[in-house]
């Protein structure tokens, strides 16, 4: 796919100074920039590298003038770097943007879909499945039984959605990722056998979620496991039956969030925190990688430490803990003195 500059500048509403013809087909770093490429220069400590790059198109800020001989073609805009960044949020868009049916792929009976749909090959979509207008499901995802799925979401390649399972509007759920899995309920007996309790929830994803790959999300056990609009979880995730997320809560990977927790908005939680179940974490909270919480957390703190406690008192802490040989050192030679 070719771009020229001309079609750039009238995407970022920016000034071509050069060739307005000159044409690029992919993206590189200003000192790595070949001919074909576009590239952006924001930072005044690459300045350097504009007269060596050879990149086709170079977007810097309007007040950029070069002080040597350059031969890529400039882009002058209002913002270098959030120019560059809206154009790949464009590029994205044009990259996905795929429609029709493809072959072999199954639909279900009672199943109905908006316009513009994509369906990648060897996907299957259950019964009674309702997808909005400008879905994109990639090859070799499976959508069960009575699941809704919003406008505009995507569903990357081998994605498993399980049946009952509620998606809203524009949310992202990247490959290998689990929506609606049983949640983790047993129950043993006198013996110490484990019995199985059905787990008959479902998944509720509010609008603007992303969900990275292979993160779990289980069903709940009565009810819904409920992520809020907003929320942001990485790659590599677990999160529990009945866990409540609330909106615009970011989640780093490889944690793990126990059954029925209810976590507040705008928490922002490192990566490997472990949470154990039946707590509520605040609003605003912050949880510094590898915690593990034990006990619920009142609104805007910040807790570090296994287990987890304030973050300034963990510093605290953590000085005394790197001093504690010293520190028993001394005690011994003042019970040393004392017996003398």
């Amino acid at each position: 796919m070719k771009f020229t500059a001309e079609q750039i500048a009238g995407i970022l509403d920016g000034e071509v100074v050069g060739n307005p013809q000159a044409e690029v087909y992919k993206l590189a770093k200003i000192e790595e920039g070949i001919e074909g490429s576009l590239t952006f220069l924001a930072n005044p400590k690459y300045q350097q590298y504009i007269y060596s790059t050879q990149a086709t198109i170079t977007i810097v800020n309007k007040t950029f003038e070069p002080e040597n001989t350059i031969s890529t073609t400039l882009i002058k805009v209002d913002d270098a770097y959030q120019s560059f960044s809206k154009l790949l949020e464009y590029y994205n868009q044009v990259k996905l943007m795929k429609s029709g049916i493809e072959e072999p792929s199954v639909i279900s009976e009672g199943t109905v879909y908006g316009e513009n749909l994509y369906l990648g090959s060897f996907c299957y979509v259950g019964k009674n499945v309702k997808i909005g207008n400008n879905v994109k499901i990639y090859p070799n995802t499976f959508v069960g039984d009575n699941v809704v799925i919003g406008d505009n979401t995507i569903l990357f390649a081998g994605v498993r959605v399980y049946s009952e399972t509620e998606i809203g509007n524009g949310c992202t759920i990247h490959s290998g990722a689990i929506i609606g899995s049983d949640g983790f309920g047993f129950v043993p007996n006198e013996e110490g056998v484990y019995s199985k309790v059905p787990q008959i929830g479902n998944v509720i994803i509010e609008d603007n979620v992303d969900v990275g790959s292979c993160t779990t999300i289980d069903r709940a056990t009565l009810g819904s496991t409920v992520i809020k609009k907003g929320v942001k979880l990485d790659n590599q995730i677990q999160i529990a039956h009945n866990v409540l997320i609330g909106e615009n809560t970011v989640i780093a990977s490889q944690t793990g969030v126990a059954g029925s927790t209810k976590i507040g908005s705008n928490c922002i939680i490192g990566g490997q925190v472990g949470i154990v179940g039946h707590i509520t974490i605040g609003n605003g909270v912050r949880i510094q990688a590898q915690s593990g919480v034990g006990k619920s957390i009142p609104d805007g703190e910040i807790i570090q430490g296994s287990p987890a406690l304030g973050y300034n008192d963990f510093n605290k802490s953590y000085v005394h803990f790197r001093n504690f040989p010293k520190i028993v050192a001394d005690i011994d030679e003042l019970k040393q003195q004392i017996k003398q």
